[in-house]
């Protein structure tokens, strides 16, 4: 028997003579990009070839093996219908680690697993294995692939030679990932029909299996992200990050911290990765202008920094997932961010057209907040949104999205300042600013004086400190100004007693101005997070400024009558619990049913 080090586990191979095959030769650890597994490269025989006939597979153990038996029932039947997940299970050390679960979905319940060796899939024949790993602080991430460049590395390069006759029909400008995939798989169909090529090179003969792996790679590589394509497509990630030479690390929504099985060698081979990163985005990295802010073309933010001469370990990327579904204002209550009665009091106040700010540190939830909050806008209202990078997400038709050009100092750049003066003329109701970090302030505060709703994310961890930055330079607030803003909703990344990383809304406050005679802001925490017992507290009931002096009268609420606020709120709250036992916490279905009852004034 031989001990093969494949990732964080060990796994005792008895047939083979040599160490399993990571990709590349002999070697069983390969240089540059790889993407570390359990199991290895199938090996050919002397007959194979790239446009053989017999390239050989090893028999995999029979479904009435005992492993097979030992298997979840759903497992098993994914195994029998994805030859490639039988396989990978089958060269699992289930002796060690167990035999991993499998969900078909997950949720907030399996983040209090104790053991975390479990399955789930992604579609398209993808799958994700996360296990403990004993030796690191992370446990580890696996995606198991329908085909691998380990195994078909020689047919692929056959096929990429092949595609190259192909080049008239392959449009390096069609912008429709689906239509350059649908012309990938005509040309591959062509290459390995069996008949004579266009230019009488003759057809790859290959099975059904590998030329079902070949449009899988193909589709991989030439579409999608690569080897990175599975963490894109996962929905359960919310951030990729590679710190340079060494693995790559995921933030998971349910697992927190993950490092994956994806790994960068040596520093030539993660350059030329950033290089076509960075290219394929339309914004290319160089010595010159090493750092890049950037968009993907699925919506997620990248951040890449190029060359050891600015990042000493290698070039290193941070990449920020984006859902084409925001979370809904119910998908954040599922979660604890807030309470059903928050969420109610936002509501009011945000089609009242507070202006609101979304305080917190980095990655604390500003934007998806934001997002959520943007379906109480009254929906007939015209909004106008201003970003460094397309992130906010709103559900009404009457939406112009803006997004700034170049970088600032640019003859052709177009920065945020220029964006928000320009949308003042644009007679827009809401003005939705993706981040306020510079002289842009100063009209966002002015549009908000001439009746101009402004709503934004702000880089705070306290109602103190967003004065102290607003007041402060770049941005330059007078003091007197600061009461134009009206709600501070402070969101954070915070541990809970078990030491859970969660997201709450740790307080929403209303400012209510400065005090000349004492210097000092005031301003009236309406709410406020619980930490020790994971509540929410409602120190604003019966005493707030907001819903009293400025929301009530909007709704025709005499000043004798204004408290009656406060019973609107629990009827919105006792709504949208009911919204949610009906199973409405889609965000686009939700803006729906808000907007159908803001129609017919139920929310008036």
């Amino acid at each position: 028997a031989q001990m093969v080090k494949l990732g964080p586990i060990r796994i005792t191979t008895e047939k083979s003579k040599e160490p399993l095959d990571s990709g590349n030769g002999d070697k069983p650890e390969s240089k540059g990009l790889r993407s570390r597994f359990f199991g290895g490269k199938t090996k050919e025989t002397d007959s194979d070839s790239a446009n053989g006939t017999s390239r050989a597979a090893k028999a995999l153990p029979d479904f009435d093996s005992s492993l097979f038996e030992r298997l979840p029932p759903q497992l098993q039947a994914q195994s029998k219908n994805q030859e490639h997940l039988w396989s990978y299970l089958c060269k699992l050390p289930v002796d060690d680690i167990g035999i991993p679960a499998y969900y078909s979905r997950l949720s907030r319940q399996q983040m209090n697993l104790e053991d975390r060796n479990l399955i789930y899939p992604l579609g398209k024949g993808v799958f994700v294995h996360i296990y403990p790993d004993n030796e690191s602080p992370r446990d580890s991430y696996v995606p198991v692939e329908p085909a691998s460049l380990d195994a078909m590395g020689p047919l692929m390069h056959e096929v990429d030679s092949r595609l190259l006759d192909y080049v008239d029909q392959l449009d390096p400008a069609e912008a429709d990932p689906e239509q350059r995939t649908k012309n990938l798989f005509s040309c591959l169909e062509d290459i390995c029909s069996g008949k004579e090529g266009r230019f009488k090179k003759g057809g790859l003969k290959v099975t059904e299996t590998e030329m079902m792996g070949l449009k899988y790679l193909t589709a991989r590589d030439k579409v999608g992200m690569g080897v990175m394509e599975p963490l894109i497509s996962d929905p359960y990630i919310e951030d990729i990050s590679c710190s340079g030479v060494g693995d790559l690390f995921v933030e998971h929504k349910i697992f927190g911290g993950l490092t994956a099985s994806i790994s960068f060698d040596d520093t030539a081979e993660l350059d030329r990765f950033v290089i076509k990163l960075s290219e394929r985005i339309g914004r290319p990295v160089t010595m010159r202008q090493p750092i890049v802010d950037a968009v993907l073309p699925d919506g997620s933010r990248v951040n890449i920094v190029y060359g050891e001469d600015v990042s000493i370990r290698g070039s290193n990327f941070t990449i920020r997932k984006f859902n084409s579904v925001p979370m809904s204002i119910l998908d954040l209550i599922d979660l604890g961010t807030l309470s059903f009665e928050m969420a109610a009091y936002l509501s009011i106040t945000m089609a009242a057209g507070l202006n609101t700010f979304v305080c917190g540190e980095t990655a604390s939830g500003k934007t998806t907040l934001l997002n959520a909050l943007s379906t109480f806008i009254v929906p007939t209202n015209k909004i106008v949104s201003i970003e460094d990078t397309a992130e906010l997400q709103v559900p009404h038709p009457n939406w112009t999205r803006e997004v700034t050009r170049g970088r600032a100092g640019e003859g052709s750049s177009v920065t945020m300042f220029d964006l928000l003066r320009a949308a003042l003329r644009q007679r827009p109701n809401e003005i939705l600013i993706g981040e306020i970090r510079g002289e842009e302030g100063a009209i966002a505060f002015q549009a908000m004086q001439t009746g101009h709703t402004c709503h934004s994310t702000f880089h705070a961890s306290s109602v103190e400190k967003l004065i102290q930055r607003l007041t402060g330079s770049p941005i330059n607030i007078p003091k007197v100004y600061i009461d134009n803003l009206n709600l501070a909703i402070v969101i954070g990344s915070v541990r809970l007693s078990d030491g859970t990383s969660v997201r709450r809304i740790t307080s929403i406050n209303e400012i209510l101005g400065f005090d000349d005679e004492t210097g000092a802001f005031n301003f009236i925490e309406v709410f406020r997070w619980d930490s020790a017992s994971d509540t929410f507290d409602f120190p604003g009931h019966m005493n707030s400024t907001m819903l009293e002096d400025v929301v009530a009268p909007k709704l025709g609420l005499s000043r004798q009558n204004a408290r009656s606020i406060y019973d609107k709120i629990d009827v919105r709250a006792a709504a949208f619990r009911k919204i949610h036992e009906q199973g409405t916490t889609n965000f686009y279905d939700l803006y729906k049913f808000l907007a159908q009852a803001h129609r017919q004034g139920f929310l008036g």
